[in-house]
């Protein structure tokens, strides 16, 4: 199952399979290519019964902020064409359909300056580790726009709608215990355990049966039935802001 292709690489470990996310991520996603590869995979993992965990590790070289406000700088000065937007609209609402769906447990770990649409792909996820070097970032406030990636639909269902508000309109980074204390990380370990923190826990999982993983994870996942219509209705709003915005 060991794969290398567009943004991301993976391997097998018994019943656990890694996917790492390379760097510079909000800009390879939109390639299509790198996409399809991708979804294919998740594919061969949910026909592989021999797989009952999937850990997602994500690069621990971000430029957080910075590399939103580079993606963004390029959209207003016409280098990317409005296809840009739209193709990283459809890769972002695939993998997150993808992992909801995926019947095996999805662990993401996560470190250092992690933008919210990372954030909101993390809780998509079953489990979440990081690293106590982590800050979340909400970068597309200062541009006026709206975040991408499922946050509102998720973080109103973990958190009620009240703190849900408080957390999208802030522009204050998230610690890592903060994030702990809300309850939208599961674990918090050192930097330099991080990996093997999340092995660890994959490996907790699966020593339960595939189909009971599986089954408790689609009966948890019920209330999520909307999730598609959430995510259409996002990038609409999302491209109605970014067209006014960039290309009146």
């Amino acid at each position: 199952m060991a794969k290398k292709c567009g943004f991301f690489s993976t391997e097998q470990i018994d019943e656990i399979v890694i996917i790492r996310f390379k760097e510079d991520l909000l800009f390879r996603i939109t390639d299509l290519s790198a996409r399809d590869a991708m979804l294919d995979y998740f594919d061969h993992v949910s026909e592989n019964d021999s797989i009952k965990v999937m850990v997602i590790i994500s690069s621990p070289n971000k430029s957080g902020i910075e590399e939103y406000f580079e993606f963004y700088n390029k959209l207003s000065k016409s280098k990317w064409d409005e296809n840009t937007i739209h193709r990283l609209c459809n890769v972002v609402d695939q993998l997150i359909l993808k992992i909801m769906d995926l019947n095996k447990i999805v662990i993401h770990a996560n470190s250092g300056r992690v933008i919210s649409l990372f954030l909101n792909i993390s809780l998509a996820c079953d489990y979440r580790i990081i690293a106590d070097n982590t800050v979340y970032q909400n970068p597309y406030i200062e541009l006026g726009l709206v975040p991408k990636g499922g946050g509102p639909f998720f973080l109103s269902r973990m958190l009620g709608l009240s703190k849900a508000y408080e957390i999208l309109l802030s522009n204050e980074d998230l610690t890592a215990n903060e994030a702990l204390r809300l309850g939208i990380v599961d674990k918090i370990v050192p930097f330099k355990d991080l990996e093997g923190a999340a092995l660890d826990v994959a490996r907790s999982f699966a020593l339960r049966p595939l189909k009971t993983l599986s089954g408790i994870k689609k009966l948890l996942n019920y209330s999520a039935k909307d999730l598609k219509d959430y995510l259409d209705l996002e990038n609409k709003e999302l491209l109605r802001i970014v067209e006014q915005s960039f290309w009146e």
